[in-house]
């Protein structure tokens, strides 16, 4: 109730308690058909959504509500309060942009563009999801351009620019992490190596910064994350050297594990589960730590013992987030191997090449739905299957998009989907769609 009155007033409204409630009650089933972020309304990379098809129509390319021509780009859609929010690059212009679209419709409401200039390998457009909240987005490009818009018109509130504000280190990759929305303040990966600005909280109206936090040069390319681990809001950074969590409320550290990853490819989501902690990386492997009892005291419960990208043996994923729960860990390692491990030793239980293909770097993200998972390969399929410790069972398959992005010998996409609407939203570098998913009355 708290943080909804805060909401009205920075709204300008002021309502009766039962107002207040009768709206929460609409703003509640508003949110629960949005994506608004990274990962989702809880930024968790689930799929909460009732009466969603069962089995996928086709074999063949999904009918889509709509397919608008888009830029390249890594980074995967925010759907919020019927608009879709996406970043792109035309490259021949010099320019990254943001674009708002109509979510019935998939036409361009507005377009934000400013000049940038690449130094990154992989240079394919923007990376970050951008981050919707109330009447604002932010969004963050490649080479550390922040931007705090207007959801209506798109007009700039705010912007930061990394580099010249934080001397900041753009990573090999360029700048990933999404910026994470707590109350009042934004929390993003600046990687400032000035004064120690690799975390900085900025106001959510102003842009003022309230904190700033650690001082490594390295920053990686993990979000921020806020987790509750016995009652305390912990933010959750993962940076090559080592995971760190913080308070809040000043970016004062409350603990932390060193661990040092190779080539900085600190990349999938960590998760929480219980009062343990799931990191995994491609040459590093993975790790299980236990923050005791008081949530504050980490202990690595067991660590892969591999640095190898071939010879695994654990999870070494490139950049998909697994799905942890108390018991099992499903993921995709470095040669695309869908792996089951036992939560509680790391031991591997099975894998399978079925719902990728087998080569370095292969992808595909995991997204749980009720009682099984939609998977997003990176040839543009989208699986659903059921996951479980006696192995892999694909229920359907259709192709959702194409690959466009040529890596190694194979076209590829690595953009992660936006699931909201009973639909799901997905891009490619050249077109961003929209595919229906709700299930008809009947059921099926």
């Amino acid at each position: 109730m708290r943080v909804y009155r805060s909401w009205l007033r920075r709204s300008g409204l002021a309502l009766s308690c039962g107002a207040i409630l009768a709206l929460m009650v609409v703003a509640s089933a508003v949110q629960a058909d949005d994506w608004p972020q990274w990962g989702g309304p809880q930024r968790d990379i689930v799929w909460r959504e009732k009466g969603i098809v069962q089995r996928l129509p086709t074999k063949e390319l999904l009918s889509r509500v709509w397919s608008t021509p888009i830029g390249e780009g890594y980074g995967g859609p925010a759907v919020a309060r019927g608009r879709v929010y996406v970043m792109d690059r035309l490259k021949d212009d010099g320019v990254e942009r943001v674009l708002c679209l109509d979510a019935d419709s998939g036409k361009v409401l507005w377009q934000h563009k400013y000049q940038v200039h690449y130094t990154v390998d992989y240079p394919a457009g923007p990376r970050a999801t951008p981050t919707v909240d109330g009447d604002r987005v932010y969004t963050i490009g490649t080479m550390g351009d922040m931007h705090c818009l207007d959801v209506q018109r798109g007009s700039v509130l705010w912007k930061k620019n990394f580099v010249q504000e934080y001397n900041a280190k753009i990573p090999s990759w360029g700048m990933v992490a999404a910026p994470l929305v707590d109350g009042n303040q934004v929390i993003i990966l600046a990687g400032g190596s000035r004064y120690g600005a690799q975390i900085v909280s900025l106001d959510r109206q102003s842009g003022n910064e309230n904190w700033r936090s650690l001082n490594h040069v390295e920053p990686g390319y993990c979000p921020p994350m806020m987790y509750t681990y016995q009652g305390t809001k912990q933010i959750i950074i993962w940076h090559p050297h080592a995971v760190t969590a913080l308070n809040p409320m000043n970016g004062e550290p409350i603990w932390f594990e060193k661990w040092q990853i190779k080539a900085d490819l600190t990349v999938p989501t960590p998760r929480q589960q219980g009062n343990r902690l799931f990191l995994t990386s491609f040459y590093n492997g993975s790790t299980m730590i236990d923050l005791g009892l008081d949530g504050k005291t980490p202990e690595i419960l067991w660590q892969g013992k591999s640095s190898s990208e071939v010879r695994t043996d654990g999870l070494h994923s490139i950049m998909s987030t697994p799905w942890v729960t108390d018991k099992y860990i499903y993921g995709v390692c470095s040669y695309g191997q869908l792996r089951c491990l036992d939560a509680n030793t790391g031991e591997r239980i099975w894998e399978t090449f079925e719902a990728t293909g087998e080569g370095r770097w292969w992808n595909a993200f995991i997204i749980p739905h009720e009682d099984r998972f939609f998977l997003h390969n990176e040839q543009g399929d989208l699986i659903i299957a059921n996951l479980s410790p006696e192995g892999y069972k694909e229920l359907s398959r259709a192709k959702l998009v194409e690959p466009t992005r040529k890596v190694l010998e194979r076209m590829t996409i690595w953009s992660h989907p936006a699931f909201a609407m009973k639909s799901v939203f997905a891009r490619n570098d050249n077109e961003i769609v929209r595919v229906n998913l709700a299930a008809e009355k009947s059921g099926k």
